[in-house]
């Protein structure tokens, strides 16, 4: 399969293949590429990774959910995507072996069902694939959770059927030496609805690409981000909805923290509204809150409206520092200014936090930001 030819392509994204020679190497003055450190990729983007590496899948799956372990071959790998840059392409071509998540028609999960990857070496590259489809009107909720310690690429699809809701629930806890290039690719029929929440907490660097299209009218996808960046770490988000069809509707809304020397968030979120998608409505809000000096956020919001009739459309983007006003007031009412950091922070990150419907998830998550809080603390 080689690059994709046919209807015009967004100017947004303008290449799209499965095969890795499709792709120039990145040197880093591409725009998808120029806010990523590629010295710290390990070769993922350019082909000079050692290819043996490991990650473990271990799926603990509801009773109504299919799991299978697949090969190459397999015809329903692929379905939801073509890759768009030259890592998604080397993670198609690489991996060895899929994870294969079906949920049958009509039927309603009775419990989440987690995909456990965990990486037992960072000196060597590793590839995967995981496929999830939801048969039309089923209804589930998915966990990733990825920790230890990896130099990892892969793809991720989500097969969303007509008339069904899937939620997912992407965690990033990676060990501090780990390096993650994913690419999450949702492709929803008609009436279907898709919510995403992606936590990014650990790896050295981690660079996310959710992305959503539309198969048929009525499509819903809410997609939620947390990140809390500390010194040194590249954290990276980009995001893709193209609206391809009349009356779907999308939200975007991803907030981080950062603190320390050269903790580094990157936001883009790109919304295609093609000709044909008449009746969209969509917005996408990005804010990062900067808790020390020595950190730098980069956030793009890009909206691309190819029609007039548009139901709504809109984006916001915006960073800054505590406000010294709301901690002046709380430290006015004897709270001291650690837990006047603490709570401001709380509230900023924990609106998201809250919309996560896994009660071990969401506590997880919420420790972890504690955490990231008693070590500034303790280090003042």
């Amino acid at each position: 399969m080689g690059l994709e030819t046919g209807k015009p392509l967004s100017t947004l994204h303008e290449k799209a293949s499965y095969e890795v020679g499709d792709f120039d190497v990145p040197t880093g003055r591409e725009e998808e590429w120029r806010f990523t450190p590629l010295r710290r990729l390990r070769g993922l983007h350019n082909g000079t990774a050692e290819a043996d590496g490991k990650v473990i899948a271990e799926v603990e799956a509801a009773p109504e959910v299919t799991v299978e372990t697949v090969g190459r071959d397999d015809a329903r790998l692929g379905r939801a995507y073509t890759p768009a840059d030259r890592v998604s392409a080397q993670a198609w071509t690489s991996f060895a072996q899929a994870t294969v998540v079906t949920v049958p028609k009509e039927a309603v999960a009775s419990a989440p069902t987690v995909i456990r990857l965990r990486g037992e070496d960072a000196s060597a590259a590793a590839y995967g694939h995981t496929t999830v489809i939801l048969e039309p009107f089923a209804q589930a909720t998915v966990v990733l959770a990825h920790r230890g310690s990896a130099t990892y690429a892969d793809n991720v699809e989500f097969v969303v059927g007509d008339g069904a809701r899937l939620s997912v629930i992407s965690l990033q806890d990676w060990a501090d030496d780990s390096v993650h290039v994913s690419h999450q690719h949702a492709r929803l029929g008609r009436d279907a609805r898709f919510v995403s929440h992606n936590i990014s907490l650990g790896g050295d660097l981690v660079r996310i690409s959710p992305s959503v299209a539309y198969d048929g009218p009525g499509g819903d996808a809410e997609l939620y981000g947390v990140y809390f960046v500390d010194g040194g770490q590249h954290l990276e988000h980009r995001l893709l909805v193209d609206h391809a069809v009349p009356n779907c509707r999308s939200r975007v809304d991803y907030r981080g923290a950062l603190q320390d020397q050269d903790a580094h968030a990157v936001w883009i979120g790109d919304v295609i509204i093609r000709a044909e998608a008449e009746g969209t409505d969509t917005y996408e809000l990005n804010r990062n809150l900067v808790l020390t000096d020595g950190t730098r956020v980069d956030s793009v919001p890009n909206l691309e409206i190819l029609t007039g009739e548009v139901a709504g459309a809109g984006h916001a983007s915006a960073s800054g520092r505590l406000d010294d006003e709301h901690l002046f007031y709380l430290q006015a009412r004897g709270i001291t200014f650690d837990e006047a950091r603490r709570m401001v922070v709380r509230g900023f990150l924990g609106q998201l936090v809250e919309r996560i419907e896994v009660p071990e998830v969401r506590a997880k998550v919420t420790e972890a930001i504690e955490a990231e809080l008693d070590v500034r603390a303790e280090g003042r």
